[in-house]
């Protein structure tokens, strides 16, 4: 039987996915200037998964997933690491790669809403004072990007479909957890998830092979074994650490670092309007990951 991880080791695993995913955003379009996003997409889905199994048998874990478990393995693999990493990557393409981690990090938002309007998951006071902070920071973002998404409007409807499919992936885990470790789960959810990317890259290529540079391989290479192996078993653990809003809100840093990212990439913009939405930022996550003190 898989024992789930304590809370208390939740909060260095947030700041482990804050800074694994957060600075990943500016390397996107350096992953797709020479092969296409499905291309890209599937050779890190198809390696990280592999990578992540690799590992689990050299640690002696058993690499089997329960019968019961599989629905919600395979669920949750189409729903969350499909869309997101292919709605995600052609958003970043589109639209400023700061810009399209803010919309993709809404996330937190839809899952509150979708679990509280599915399944009457009320979230408590507290818990909604910090949503409330961290949607009003992404909000101040959001309308900082006004601009980019009129112009770009798929960018700005891929980035939304990549932060709902997260959430109803993440809420179909949470409430149908998949008895195995993180390691083992996520290894086979990268896999799941690559037959069809692997199979559209197929279909949308046009045949012809040829050896991409030193930079893409390094930049596909990092994204691969970073942000997808390591990232997704961090967040994994997260969710079956945390209930499911507090793990969806853990998240809520991560555009918060692509900003900054950005801003030092690709001089996109920083000023006091950014700086308030980190704080919000900040302090939503802040009041979402401690317990209130004992009178």
């Amino acid at each position: 039987m898989y024992h789930r991880p304590p809370l208390k080791t939740a909060l260095p695993l947030v700041v482990v996915l804050t800074l694994v995913w957060g600075t990943t955003w500016v390397l996107f379009p350096f992953a797709v200037e020479e092969v296409s996003v499905w291309t890209f997409r599937a050779v890190s889905v198809t390696f990280a998964g592999l990578s992540l199994l690799a590992i689990a048998a050299l640690r002696g874990m058993s690499l089997s997933i329960p019968r019961a478990s599989l629905p919600t393995l395979v669920g949750a693999a189409l729903i969350y690491l499909v869309v997101w990493n292919i709605a995600s990557t052609f958003a970043a393409v589109l639209i400023p790669s700061g810009q399209a981690a803010i919309l993709g990090f809404t996330m937190p938002l839809w899952a509150t809403l979708i679990g509280w309007a599915l399944w009457g998951e009320r979230p408590s006071m507290r818990l909604g004072l910090a949503v409330g902070l961290g949607g009003m920071g992404v909000g101040l973002l959001l309308a900082q990007s006004a601009d980019a998404y009129a112009n770009a409007p798929l960018g700005f409807a891929l980035g939304l479909l990549a932060a709902l499919g997260w959430a109803f992936g993440t809420l179909l885990i949470k409430r149908r957890p998949i008895e195995a470790p993180p390691l083992v789960h996520t290894g086979w959810q990268l896999l799941v998830a690559a037959v069809p990317i692997t199979a559209a890259a197929v279909y949308f290529g046009d045949g012809i092979f040829f050896m991409p540079s030193w930079r893409s391989i390094a930049v596909i290479s990092y994204i691969t074994l970073m942000p997808m192996a390591l990232g997704n078993v961090v967040w994994f653990s997260i969710v079956q650490a945390l209930p499911a809003n507090v793990a969806a809100l853990s998240s809520v840093m991560v555009p918060v670092v692509a900003m900054i990212c950005g801003a030092v990439v690709y001089q996109e913009p920083m000023g006091l309007t950014q700086l308030i939405a980190m704080v919000c930022c900040a302090s939503g996550l802040l009041l979402a990951l401690t317990k209130p003190g004992k009178r």
